[in-house]
């Protein structure tokens, strides 16, 4: 038995995504049926999802505050003037 699935898109998403499925010679209604069976076969998303994030909470960023941290509680830091900075990056004197 066959289930009617209805998908909203923006008008412009829609056209080009029609557009592209012309050119390759699917109909927009095969192309979902052939994502949801590899969804449905994989038991995952076939392609990487991902934000883009906050480049604060980096791994790389996130690593480097840790380690900063780990250093600070192990008694290696140095004391040093506050150098205070302008907006056009000049050093205040």
């Amino acid at each position: 038995m066959a289930q009617d699935v209805v998908i909203r898109m923006d008008e412009a998403l829609s056209l080009q995504f029609g557009k592209v499925c012309d050119e390759i010679g699917l109909p927009i209604s095969v192309a979902f049926l052939i994502f949801a069976k590899r969804v449905v076969r994989d038991r995952k998303i076939p392609f990487e999802l991902s934000a883009d994030p906050d480049p604060f909470y980096s791994e790389s960023n996130m690593a480097h505050i840790r380690r900063g941290i780990a250093a600070f509680k192990a008694g290696k830091f140095a004391k040093h003037d506050l150098i205070e900075v302008e907006d056009d990056g000049e050093a205040l004197v």
